[in-house]
């Protein structure tokens, strides 16, 4: 999910040339009037969840990944590595 935080962010061939740039093939939901961030509470940019096979939310870290050598990124892994792990 896609909810932009500054003028360009709102411009969605931006964020498709952004996307592709990085490599994401997964389909994003431009949240361009903030919906879905008032849906989920949300109060950082960004946001990440990791969600189980069954759809539920497990795992959420809040802002950067890497701020300040949080090491979201390496946390972040290991947990979707064990949600794969995971029998329904």
């Amino acid at each position: 999910m896609h909810t932009p935080e500054t003028e360009a962010e709102k411009v969605a061939a931006n964020v498709v040339r952004e996307a592709k740039r990085l490599g994401i093939t997964y389909p994003i939901l431009l949240d361009q009037k903030g919906v879905n961030w008032n849906r989920w509470e949300q109060q950082w940019w960004p946001t990440v969840y990791l969600i189980d096979k069954q759809g539920h939310a497990r795992y959420r870290w809040s802002g950067e990944l890497e701020y300040e050598h949080a090491g979201g990124e390496e946390t972040m892994a290991r947990l979707a590595e064990e949600l794969l792990k995971e029998k329904y």
